[in-house]
């Protein structure tokens, strides 16, 4: 879907080779929703009616703040923005730019968890933690990951570049590049194009058909080298 960016120049600056570029995250995080969301029609669509942008461009604010050692207002205003979106980001958590998170309602990014540029995330995700450990105990998420709607990353984890996690899946352990994470507790699968398909949620492996077929094969080879044996010692 092809859009223009709206005329605000003091929040553009252009590049030696001449080219526009975005200098605020938020910009990208706008721009990223009329790349994933084939019902964005105009800006002010996105602007107004969109809880994920909005939710990031407050954990933007409270980032800040909590950076600076603000002890109280991050909290608050990761507070209000859970009010009013049902995302819950505390303002302790990295987010790179371009970052989308779709529909919204019920996810929950916690504390020390990392999510990296164009990372697309459904309702009801949650980048959380295993216990009451200390230091960094969310996952790393990296650049143009999909984290499926109901999925559960949990610990301190890695999920890598183009990566995805299939809806519904808990994830306790590392995703590769380029894998797909499916099932509870969850197993990566690497032969699957995510970086062409990153959405395409309904082509995800069924990992345990996969298994079942191959155990039904096995046994079927037993049972006809049996036969055959029984047949040789008539």
């Amino acid at each position: 879907m092809s859009f223009s960016l709206p005329s605000f120049p003091i929040l553009q600056r252009r590049s030696p080779a001449g080219r526009t570029r975005l200098t605020l995250p938020l910009f990208a995080d706008a721009a990223a929703i009329f790349d994933r969301d084939p019902a964005a029609r105009s800006w002010l669509e996105v602007l107004c009616c969109y809880p994920g942008l909005h939710a990031i461009a407050a954990h933007r604010l409270a980032h800040w703040l909590h950076r600076r050692g603000v002890v109280f207002f991050p909290r608050f205003i990761s507070h209000v923005a859970r009010f009013v979106t049902g995302i819950e980001i505390h303002p302790g958590a990295r987010l790179g730019k371009g970052v989308f998170i779709d529909h919204g309602m019920g996810v929950v990014i916690g504390e020390t968890a990392i999510v990296g540029d164009y990372t697309l995330i459904y309702q009801n995700a949650t980048l959380g933690g295993t216990g009451k450990e200390t230091g960094k105990r969310h996952p790393t998420v990296g650049n143009h990951a999909v984290i499926g709607a109901g999925a559960k990353v949990l610990g301190n984890i890695h999920v890598g570049d183009y990566a995805r996690v299939g809806a519904g899946s808990v994830v306790l352990q590392d995703v590769p590049a380029n894998c797909t994470a499916v099932g509870i507790p969850s197993r990566n699968v690497c032969k699957c194009n995510t970086v062409s398909t990153p959405l395409e949620h309904g082509q995800l492996p069924d990992t345990e058909a996969i298994a079942l077929r191959l155990l039904v094969d096995r046994i079927e080879v037993l049972e006809t080298q049996l036969r055959n044996l029984e047949e040789l010692g008539d």
